[in-house]
């Protein structure tokens, strides 16, 4: 399998769950699939695997670390790099994503509202949730994380 493939595998994992977040909200499927463990565990695995390839069995750039920016950024330098990178990106935007959808359905925020917010996140993750904070703070839902 090449590294292009494993990143568009990736890719369509995930999408069903957004769909499903963006479509079906309210739906027993969405809540049986995306607000599980589901996708935090295989994703999450994708993830632990490919970080161990690249930290114990060579998948890396040399000199990588966390000392400098420099050598952070070659974490990127490696296309093993990369898939660490994006699974990290992925499991945890749905999970900001799902939380999203979960607590505008607590707090009665109309989807319509939500939709954009998902949306941001499915795309740029932490502006997506940003949007949602803010929306919550103009609707006078405060910025608390607490699940009420």
């Amino acid at each position: 399998m090449t590294w292009n493939t494993l990143y568009l595998i990736l890719n369509a994992l995930v999408m069903p769950a957004w769909a499903l977040l963006l479509l079906l909200p309210r739906a027993r499927l969405t809540a049986r699939i995306v607000h599980s463990a589901l996708y935090p565990v295989v994703i999450g695995a994708i993830y632990a695997v490919s970080l161990a390839a690249g930290m114990m069995f060579g998948q890396s750039a040399d000199g990588v670390g966390f000392s400098s920016l420099a050598r952070v950024a070659l974490l990127f330098d490696h296309p093993n790099g990369v898939i660490t990178g994006w699974s990290h990106y992925l499991v945890f935007d749905l999970f900001i994503g799902a939380w999203i959808g979960r607590d505008g359905v607590r707090r009665g925020i109309a989807h319509i509202v939500a939709v954009p917010c998902l949306l941001g996140t499915y795309l740029f993750g932490p502006v997506g949730l940003l949007l949602y904070m803010a929306v919550r703070a103009v609707r006078g839902g405060g910025l608390s994380l607490a699940e009420d």
